[in-house]
C-alpha cells in the first residue's frame, strides 16, 4: 500500500505492520493518546496548544511578579511581613488581568497572522492597557493593590519574557505537537473541502495523513498525491499509523460506506467523525455546502435552556448598563461632532427597521453616519467601501464602531443582545432567505451588537458575504453560551482598536 509521510509516497507491505496491529483486528488498541487538537469547553471548541500557552504565560507572569514583589518588599520594607495568601491573591489578580488583556488583543486567536514583531507590539499594547486598568482598579479598591513599583516592573519584565516564550512557541510548538492524526474516507467533492485546508491557521489542530477512496464509483477530486492505496483493511492501516480520527467524507454513503471497517475502527478506540462535525471543530463554522437535514436533526446544540437564557439576559442588562455609563463621554463627543458638522441640521440618531428574534421587527438605533438623503429614492443598499453617502464624522465613528453605541439601549430593553448574529434589514433578509432557507435560523436567538461572525470574517456588505458569515452565525446559534459570549466580547476589543472590518 501507499503511505503518505511528509509529502513522500512510499510502499509499505503487510509484513511491515506495527506489532500493535498484529493479531485479531478487533482486539487491537490504538496508541495511547493525550489531549490533542481541539476540545469542547462550555460548548465552544478550544485549541489545546493555545490553552497550554495561556496557562504557561500565566504561570510565568505570576512567578516573575511574585519575585519582583518580594524584592521590592525586601528593599523598601525590610522585615515587613505579609501573609502568603494576601500577597499571592494580589499577584494572581494582576496576572489574570494581564492575560485577559492579551486575549483582548488577539494573542490567543488561532486565526492570527501577525509576524512575531506584530505580536510583540500587541503584547506591549495589552500589558500597557492592563496596567492602566489595574491602576484605576487600585484607586477604587486600594486593599488589592500590589506594592509600589511592582506593577510597572512586572509589566516590563513580562513583555521580555513572554516575547521569548512566543518565539519558542511558534518555532517549536505551534502546528507541530499535540496534533490529531486524521485519515479521511472519501476523495470526492466532500473530501475536497478538507483538501483545500492548506493554511497553517486552518490545520493547527490536526495532521492530515491522507485520503482513502472508498468504492470504484467514487470520483477522485482531491490532490492525487494525498490519496492512499491500501493493501490491508482500513482499521489495520489506522492502527499501524497511529490514526486518532477517521473523517467520513463520502459523496454517496448508500453504497460505498465501509460500515464494517468503520465499526472495527470505532471499537478499537479510533474516533469516527462526520465531515460537518470536523469543520465545526476545526474551523468554528457550519459548512453550508455540506449541511443536510439528517445532520441538523441529530447534531448536538441548538438547545433551549431557561436557566441559560436567564443568565444571558442578566449578563446583557448588567454589562449594557456599565457600558452605557462608561461610554457616555464618547457618545457626548459623537453627538457634538455630528451637530457641528451638520450645523445643527438633521437628526443625531438614525433608526432603522431590522429583523430580530423570532422574525419580529424592531428599530435599531445608531449615531447618524450618512447624509440625510442617503436613500432618498427608498431603495435599500448595502454599505460600500469608501461609501460616498458617509459623512466625515460618520467615517470616523464607523471606523471605531462609535456609531453602534446607541444599540446598548436596544440591549437594555431586550430587542438585542450584546452578542449574537448582526440584525439585517427586512429587504435583505427576504432576499437572503430565498438564497438559502437556513438564513432564517439566525433569528432563533436575539441579534447582537457584536457576534462570532464579526470576529471570524472580514466586513461583508453583499449577499455573498452574508452567506459566508451565515456559517459562523449558525455555529453561534448551535453552540452559544455565556463563555462564548464573554470570549466574543473580549475579542471585540481587538476588532475595535485595530479597525478590523470597519467600513
Amino acid at each position: 500500500m501507499e503511505k503518505l509521510d511528509a509529502g513522500v509516497v512510499t510502499k509499505v507491505g503487510l509484513d511491515e505492520l506495527h506489532p500493535r496491529a498484529k493479531g485479531r483486528e478487533g482486539l487491537r488498541l490504538p496508541h495511547v493518546r493525550g489531549a490533542t487538537g481541539k476540545f469542547r469547553l462550555f460548548g465552544h471548541y478550544v485549541h489545546v496548544q493555545f490553552l497550554l500557552l495561556a496557562f504557561s504565560e500565566l504561570a510565568v507572569i505570576f512567578t516573575l511578579s511574585l519575585a519582583i514583589n518580594n524584592y521590592f518588599v525586601a528593599v523598601t520594607s525590610p522585615g515587613g511581613e505579609a501573609s502568603i495568601f494576601d500577597v499571592g491573591s494580589k499577584i494572581v489578580l494582576m496576572s489574570i488581568v494581564f492575560v485577559l488583556f492579551m486575549v483582548a488583543m488577539g494573542l490567543y486567536d488561532t486565526r492570527q497572522r501577525e509576524r512575531l514583531s506584530g505580536l510583540v507590539a500587541r503584547l506591549i499594547a495589552a500589558l500597557l492597557f492592563a496596567s492602566v486598568a489595574l491602576l484605576v482598579f487600585y484607586q477604587l479598591i486600594p486593599s488589592l493593590a500590589v506594592a509600589d513599583g511592582v506593577l510597572k516592573t512586572s509589566a516590563v519584565a513580562s513583555v521580555v519574557s513572554l516575547a521569548v516564550i512566543r518565539a519558542l512557541f511558534y518555532r517549536f510548538v505551534d502546528g507541530r505537537v499535540l496534533l490529531r492524526r486524521v485519515l479521511v474516507v472519501g476523495a470526492g467533492k466532500n473530501a475536497l473541502f478538507i483538501d483545500r485546508l492548506r493554511r497553517k491557521a486552518d490545520m493547527r489542530g490536526f495532521h492530515l495523513v491522507g485520503f482513502v477512496n472508498s468504492g470504484a464509483n467514487q470520483g477522485v477530486q482531491v490532490d492525487q498525491s494525498r490519496v492512499l492505496q491500501l493493501d490491508k483493511t482500513l482499521c489495520a492501516y489506522a492502527l499501524e499509523n497511529d490514526i486518532d480520527e477517521v473523517v467520513v467524507a463520502l459523496d454517496d454513503r448508500r453504497e460505498n460506506l465501509p460500515t464494517d471497517d468503520l465499526l472495527n475502527c470505532r471499537m478499537s478506540g479510533i474516533d469516527i467523525t462526520d465531515t460537518l462535525d470536523f469543520f465545526e471543530r476545526e474551523s468554528a463554522l457550519i459548512q453550508l455546502d455540506l449541511v443536510h437535514p439528517g445532520w441538523l436533526i441529530h447534531a448536538g446544540g441548538f438547545k433551549r435552556n431557561f436557566m441559560r437564557s436567564g443568565v444571558k439576559r442578566s449578563f446583557d442588562i448588567l454589562v449594557s448598563i456599565f457600558l452605557l455609563v462608561f461610554s457616555s463621554p464618547f457618545m457626548l463627543l459623537a453627538t457634538v461632532a455630528i451637530l457641528l458638522e451638520s450645523r445643527g441640521k438633521g437628526p443625531i440618531f438614525y433608526s432603522q427597521q431590522r429583523v430580530g428574534r423570532n422574525n419580529q421587527y424592531f428599530n435599531v438605533h445608531k449615531f447618524r453616519s450618512m447624509k440625510t438623503d442617503a436613500e432618498s429614492d427608498g431603495v435599500a443598499r448595502w454599505a460600500q467601501k469608501d461609501d460616498p453617502r458617509v459623512t466625515r464624522v460618520g467615517a470616523f465613528i464607523r471606523k471605531y464602531r462609535l456609531d453602534e453605541l446607541p444599540q446598548l439601549w436596544n440591549v437594555l430593553v431586550g430587542d438585542m443582545s450584546l452578542v449574537g448574529p448582526r440584525p439585517e434589514r427586512p429587504e435583505f433578509v427576504k432576499e437572503l432567505c430565498q438564497a438559502n432557507p437556513l438564513y432564517s435560523e439566525r433569528h432563533r436567538v436575539r441579534p447582537g451588537i457584536t457576534g462570532w461572525a464579526q470576529l471570524c470574517y472580514p466586513y461583508g456588505a453583499s449577499a455573498e458575504d452574508s452567506m459566508s458569515k451565515l456559517q459562523y452565525d449558525l455555529y453561534y446559534v448551535k453552540n452559544h453560551s455565556l463563555f462564548l459570549d464573554a470570549y466574543t466580547l473580549i475579542q471585540t476589543v481587538e476588532v475595535v482598536l485595530f479597525k478590523k472590518g470597519s467600513r
